[in-house]
């Protein structure tokens, strides 16, 4: 699939997530290039009278959310209510999850699962039938050492996410760096998951495991609903 086709893929998929919000929701707001498209469709149906309150999981997603005109709130403020999330993956296979290419899993993870519903938005590209992408782990600073050495001994490769346009490696929203731990195919993604959370030093995993209720996958032409 081309660039400009994912593209399409991307805005049909996201577009058509936003299309299910009820008025009167508190929404969570996910990040990612393809949620972005959710957002911003969002903001339209604001425009034209929706009545949505939304979360966002990044500041990414907070500056887009208040360039279109979304009222936000918080978890504090709602209570933990989420009536309906919107968020991209970085893979996705039933109803489980890799996330965390843009380092915000944490917060992602937080509201994605408060929610009653969540609606992943992706392109073709990012199904797969195993899990298999690197699985990012946001550490504490002084647990990196150690976290490293936990991974491995889980017969993970853990590397240091380095910053593409800075010297030093990737911060989270959190101020914590991420180690993206290779697996390979990981076919009991729950007992990974479990055992990741467990390690002392990490804030948050990117397996979203059991947490999909619709998969919206978009292509040049028309969108797909996956129920897992």
């Amino acid at each position: 699939m081309d660039e400009d086709t994912r593209r399409t893929a991307k805005r049909r998929a996201g577009e058509h997530a936003a299309e299910t919000v009820e008025d009167g929701a508190v929404v969570g707001l996910g990040s990612g290039s393809t949620a972005a498209h959710a957002i911003r469709a969002l903001g339209r149906r604001v425009d034209a009278g929706l009545d949505v309150r939304g979360i966002p999981t990044s500041y990414q997603a907070r500056g887009l959310a208040v360039e279109t005109g979304i009222e936000l709130t918080t978890l504090d403020e709602t209570g933990g209510s989420v009536d309906v999330a919107i968020d991209g993956a970085d893979q996705v296979a039933g109803a489980d999850l890799v996330k965390g290419g843009g380092a915000a899993h944490a917060r992602e993870k937080v509201v994605d699962t408060a929610a009653d519903e969540l609606r992943v938005v992706v392109d073709p590209t990012k199904e797969v039938d195993t899990l298999d992408r690197a699985v990012p782990v946001e550490v504490l600073p002084d647990a990196q050492a150690t976290v490293v050495r936990a991974v491995r001994d889980l017969d993970g490769e853990p590397t240091l996410r380095r910053a593409a346009h800075k010297s030093g490696p990737v911060v989270t929203d959190n101020g914590n760096p991420v180690l993206d731990c290779a697996f390979g195919a990981i076919e009991a993604p729950a007992a990974l998951a479990t055992d990741l959370a467990g390690l002392p030093g990490v804030v948050a995993h990117g397996l979203f495991v059991d947490v999909a209720d619709a998969v919206h996958v978009g292509t040049e032409s028309d969108v797909t609903v996956r129920l897992p």
